[in-house]
């Protein structure tokens, strides 16, 4: 397994706030933790944009906006708005769950329209689109794939957590599916230093966790 400093780690990680419940104290520790410990990005729920942009404005510390989140299943016209939202309030890149029920009906081109409108509306930003595997056939996430390449978006990420944790072969399948190029973050179960290193010899370029201070603390510096 490669070594990886504390600092390399964390320069892979968007330290995650996921919890509706979450209150104006949570997601102004998360921040200070992301300022602390060099994190690459916070992610956060659409109503925490603004706040997020403003405690990690003089950082490089990216915000990333949450859109259709968790579940992929709003209109279209309903993701597209929260993105010109978040980006309005100061986000840095788009994190957007695809509508898995048009996936799996076939419905390529409702699916490849929705991620290009994503895409135009976050005027150059980075998009990341979640695919959920565990909900997914191999057919299906292959699909998904090709449509993601095909759509202007710049990443495919595991999922959201509903269905299960993200694993190794998860990432390997991904990286195989988009190239070398394209981006691949893991997302789910990463609960260890070990694991997330793992996922990113696997492939993964970014990874999303919401315990990332406890990983990260258990690297040397």
């Amino acid at each position: 397994m490669k070594a990886l400093s504390r600092l390399e780690l964390a320069r892979s990680i968007d330290h995650s706030l996921l919890d509706p419940a979450a209150r104006r104290q949570d997601v102004a520790r998360l921040c200070a933790e992301a300022r602390e410990h060099n994190f690459h990005g916070v992610s956060v729920n659409g109503s925490r944009v603004e706040l997020a942009y403003a405690l990690l404005e003089d950082t490089d510390v990216k915000v990333i906006g949450l859109v259709g989140f968790p579940f992929g299943a709003s209109d279209s016209d309903v993701k597209r708005y929260e993105t010109e939202v978040a980006i309005d309030h100061g986000a840095h890149e788009i994190e957007m769950v695809l509508n898995l029920g048009r996936l799996k009906e076939g419905d390529s081109s409702y699916v490849l329209r929705e991620l290009r409108d994503i895409a135009e509306a976050a005027d150059e930003r980075p998009v990341n689109v979640i695919l959920e595997l565990g909900l997914l056939t191999s057919e299906e996430k292959n699909l998904a794939c090709e449509l993601a390449l095909d759509s202007g978006v710049h990443f495919v990420c595991t999922g959201a957590g509903i269905k299960s944790s993200t694993t190794v072969e998860d990432v390997r399948n991904l990286r195989a599916a988009v190239g070398e190029k394209f981006g691949v973050k893991a997302s789910g179960g990463i609960n260890d230093a070990k694991t997330a290193i793992a996922l990113i010899e696997a492939g993964a370029t970014r990874l999303g966790i919401t315990d990332a201070v406890a990983i990260v603390s258990s690297l040397p510096k």
